[in-house]
């Protein structure tokens, strides 16, 4: 069954430019976020991108992510506005979708430096440091 082509209004904020470059993650647990991870992602935009990815992964669970930013424009934006640790952005997965490979089409959506405060999103929660500086 072909899918068919969405014709309603866009319901996106932010326009979504197609963007494949490789991709590091992490994802923020204990028993994974020592582990770095390898994907690619597809599209990026001001408020997330959709990547593709090996490792299954949940609805809202929090994602490390690092890939090449200088490269674009709307990076210099997202600096500016995103969560940052560590050379890496934070975000948490809004959509997980099986693909016919066997790896996963994955929604992020990026975690504000507002929305930190409100979530209780800080890495000595997420990223389970051993060794937090006192």
């Amino acid at each position: 069954m072909m899918a068919q082509e969405y014709a309603g209004r866009e319901r996106r904020e932010f326009f979504r430019l197609d963007y494949e470059t490789p991709l590091a993650y992490k994802v923020c647990r204990e028993e994974t976020i020592s582990s770095i991870l390898n994907g690619y992602t597809a599209n990026i935009s001001q408020s997330g991108l959709l990547c593709s990815i090996k490792e299954k992964v949940h609805k809202e669970d929090v994602l490390w992510l690092c890939f090449d930013k200088g490269t674009l424009n709307v990076c210099q934006d997202l600096e500016r506005q995103v969560l940052i640790y560590q050379n890496g952005i934070i975000g948490k997965v809004a959509r997980v979708e099986d693909k016919s490979d066997g790896s996963y089409s994955v929604g992020v959506r990026f975690i504000t430096r507002e929305e930190k405060n409100l979530t209780h999103i800080y890495p000595t929660v997420h990223f389970m440091d051993k060794d937090p500086v006192k």
